[in-house]
């Protein structure tokens, strides 16, 4: 780091955002992450030990990734150096590494290398950093708000320690911003004070997110006009700040497939309270509503099934309406499929059949029956096609049995459930089966 950047950083530590000055110095400042970080956990005796391997830190923004590599950078004997993913290219990383190179050949010291966002960099990028990570010239920590198991080279993950970051709960939220009331990074040289109800506002609607905090209360303080020398926040100045929780949801990240995960299987699980619950979610957050009516017409077909068959009706009915009616009622269209779905009757039967059915093909495919083949073409009479076939229509109650299926099977693909409207299938199809 040269002078300019030391005295940057510097200006930054005394007149920077709230969020940069409290950040912490050490792990007994760290707030948060004790499945991580706590006493005798692995990340901890790392740091302590300054025996650190590659890692991946994982989580939502605000939960101290980035804070815990700058403690790291505090305490490591080891060179310690940073890119970020979005305003770097391959000839910065090639720069890293040549200089990891030399401090490793010329002083014996190894490199920790803390990328920040390191799901942006694409696959050639990650594939630079490979050869130097495996053979320990550097230490890679890599910090993502995306799943890495879908965003980060799988050779990267393989050499790499994964660390999830959860949300900061709200009592811990609380600490940090009392702290930050009387440290002198923050205002403890000025006089402020916050009442228990705008304390607690902030700290619900920051979502777990610290950052989200300070700069709430920072906003607060600095618009804020004195009044006997004390700057006093209340609810309404809390509520103005903060107005509302941030939802996290990015639509190709890893919370847009997990909060549709849970939609369906709250579906799944016939809860309407947690099927709208997700709905709203994913509205709330901009999701195509197209989308959501698919993932609600599949439901109806794979969970749903024939234990009820006028969910997929309703499921199909609800992606034309909402594509008739648009948003904002579009919502309510949404919201009623979701709930026919989750309060019908329960049946997988036509997935278990489909895909039972599917592997017997896939492992031998057979020719179909002669009385089955088509006969409405010239000649096919010579070659036997449709003769001995008989006609349902033409027998008592419409039915006559006879053989559909390749001779040598004998599987029943679709076993109907005792559930809704199948088990009135299952006592139809069993009497026939007789």
């Amino acid at each position: 780091m040269n002078i300019f950047e030391m005295q940057y950083q510097n200006s930054i530590k005394k007149e920077g955002p709230l969020a940069e000055r409290m950040r912490p110095l050490n792990l007994s400042e760290f707030v948060g992450q004790e499945h991580i970080v706590g006493e005798g956990k692995i990340l901890n005796r790392a740091i302590e030990a300054d025996k650190l391997t590659s890692a991946i830190f994982y989580g939502p923004p605000g939960t101290g990734k980035t804070t815990l590599a700058k403690i790291i950078a505090n305490t490591t004997n080891n060179n310690f150096t940073t890119l970020n993913a979005v305003t770097s290219g391959i000839k910065d990383i090639k720069e890293k590494i040549s200089y990891a190179v030399d401090e490793l050949s010329i002083y014996n010291k190894r490199t920790i290398l803390f990328i920040d966002e390191i799901h942006r960099f694409n696959k050639a990028q990650q594939d630079a950093l490979l050869p130097y990570v495996e053979n320990g010239t550097i230490i890679l920590i890599g910090a993502t708000t995306e799943n890495p198991y879908f965003e980060v080279n799988s050779a990267l993950i393989s050499r790499s320690l994964v660390f999830e970051f959860k949300r900061i709960d709200i009592e811990d939220i609380k600490n940090v911003v009392r702290k930050s009331l009387v440290d002198k990074r923050g205002y403890g040289n000025r006089k402020v004070e916050i009442d228990e109800d705008a304390l607690a506002h902030i700290a619900e609607y920051a979502n777990g997110d610290i950052r989200s905090a300070l700069n709430a209360l920072e906003l607060g303080v600095e618009t804020t006009e004195e009044i006997d020398g004390i700057i006093k926040i209340n609810i309404d100045i809390a509520s103005e700040c903060i107005q509302r929780k941030k939802i996290d949801y990015d639509k190709d990240g890893d919370n847009h497939y997990d909060t549709i995960s849970a939609f369906i299987k709250s579906m799944r699980g016939s809860d309407p309270d947690a099927a709208v619950y997700w709905l709203a979610k994913m509205i709330k957050a901009g999701e195509d509503p197209k989308f959501i009516a698919r993932r609600i017409i599949i439901c109806a077909s794979e969970d749903v099934g024939n234990a009820d068959p006028r969910a997929l009706e309703v499921a199909v009915n609800a992606f034309k309406a909402v594509e008739i009616v648009g948003f904002p009622e579009g919502r309510i269209i949404l919201a009623q499929a979701a709930i026919y779905i989750a309060c019908s009757p329960k049946s997988n039967a036509s997935i278990i059949a489909i895909d039972k059915a599917m592997n017997a093909v896939e492992n031998e495919s057979h020719e179909v029956p002669a009385h089955l083949k088509d006969k409405h073409y010239k000649g096919a009479e010579k070659l036997n096609r449709g003769i001995e076939y008989k006609y349902p229509h033409d027998y008592d109650k419409f039915y006559v049995k006879q053989q559909y299926m390749p001779e040598t099977i004998n599987t029943k693909f679709y076993e109907p459930k005792e559930s809704g409207y199948e088990s009135r299938i299952k006592k139809f199809l069993e009497y026939l089966r007789q």
